[in-house]
């Protein structure tokens, strides 16, 4: 069987064909221009695979879900310039009659680990996933669904207790300024200390900065979800921040409630290179096609 992924990004689209065990045969990466161009090209690629018998779509948005809104499968108030209010659910389904699932491109990645887990066995009911990259965002799967009816999640934009080190930095959201995502998402190095992060040494004070911030978005995490699993990624993330981060955590948690050892419930993704999105949109798209 035939499935389609697209992880629909700022700056690049990521499409692939893939079958029931969701393995990817094949991958073609689309730079995102405008709307008209970018789309096509992505129907385009699909067109060569008549088999096809679901697509998976997660994409950045801000997207609208719910099925019996107006504007059901559109990006909507999204910053990308160009981007706003596009259908692009209903652009896709007009070319291609076939069972489409639609979500976020974090939700996407979600509920790729969440099947990876099962997969390997692991006790795994309800994961959060979280990417810490251009922008911040979380993804939530709870027994199999997402949660959010009225909307998506938008854990990227909580408040928290800002670092005492680090209260002469406004934040970087053009919404709320300090934010999780306004303190903590990659731009935030070069709007601190005009450099990459790339280039900004492990050893630097500005990580211990940043893990106090997302062990406190992790802790919020586990006291309102009480997820079995948190897994972080994106160009951020590596093994060695999240040790900072389950340091700041433990101290912070102090033991209130119980947690699983810190180095199995606050991990990096298990599918690799920046996978975890198709995984997960083959296994939406094959849900979709045997509702």
């Amino acid at each position: 069987m035939q499935l389609g992924s697209i992880e629909a990004g700022g700056t690049k689209f990521v499409c692939a064909i893939g079958n029931e065990d969701y393995r990817t045969l094949d991958k073609v990466r689309i730079p995102t221009t405008t709307p008209e161009e970018t789309l096509q090209r992505v129907i385009d690629y699909f067109k060569q695979y008549p088999d096809l018998k679901a697509i998976g779509i997660s994409s950045f948005g801000p997207l609208e879900l719910r099925h019996n809104a107006d504007n059901f499968g559109y990006i909507t108030n999204t910053p990308k310039p160009g981007w706003q209010n596009t259908d692009f659910y209903g652009t896709i389904k007009q070319a291609f009659d076939i069972p489409i699932a639609w979500t976020t491109d974090v939700n996407g990645s979600a509920y790729g680990e969440y099947v990876v887990s099962t997969l390997f066995n692991e006790k795994v009911d309800s994961l959060v996933y979280y990417t810490i990259g251009t922008g911040v965002g979380a993804g939530i799967v709870n027994n199999g669904e997402f949660m959010g009816s009225l909307g998506h999640p938008e854990m990227g934009h909580v408040y928290l207790k800002r670092h005492p080190e680090d209260l002469d930095f406004a934040g970087i959201c053009p919404y709320h300024n300090d934010c999780l995502e306004g303190l903590v998402a990659g731009p935030t190095f070069e709007a601190r200390l005009g450099i990459s992060g790339q280039d900004v040494p492990h050893d630097h004070k500005v990580w211990d900065i940043m893990a106090y911030y997302v062990a406190q978005a992790a802790i919020q995490t586990t006291l309102t979800i009480r997820p079995d699993k948190i897994v972080f990624g994106g160009g951020v993330v590596s093994e060695w921040f999240l040790d900072k981060v389950r340091t700041q955590f433990a101290e912070l948690l102090n033991d209130y409630v119980a947690v699983p050892p810190l180095e199995q419930y606050i991990t990096m993704p298990n599918v690799k290179e920046n996978g975890s999105a198709t995984l997960g949109d083959f296994a939406m798209a094959l849900k979709e096609y045997n509702r």
